[in-house]
């Protein structure tokens, strides 16, 4: 799941970004399967204190995306729920947002 509200933004936009190897477009159901497919792995988790909601804990994943692109998600746990915050072309080379 998915929302925005002013006490919790979000940049869900698997639309814009392009999968691996096919470049064509991720949907609503694809991003959600990479990012379990991702945890499954055994991924790399980055752990971060979220300024929206204050002091809540998020999870970003980082991984390759199309053409040297990367692709930045970021989670929630809400409510017994996973809600997804970001899912987007990272804009930022050496740090992403």
């Amino acid at each position: 799941m998915h929302e925005f509200s002013p006490t919790m933004p979000t940049r869900w936009s698997p639309q814009h970004v392009r999968r691996p190897g096919s470049g064509e477009a991720f949907s609503d159901e694809s991003a959600w399967t990479l990012i379990a497919d991702l945890l499954r792995a055994g991924h790399e988790i980055e752990v971060i204190i979220l300024d929206k909601p204050p002091g809540k804990t998020g999870y970003v994943l980082k991984c390759d995306g199309y053409e040297g692109e990367k692709i930045y998600m970021k989670i929630m746990m809400g409510s017994g729920k996973v809600i997804g915050r970001s899912f987007h072309v990272s804009k930022r080379r050496d740090r992403v947002q």
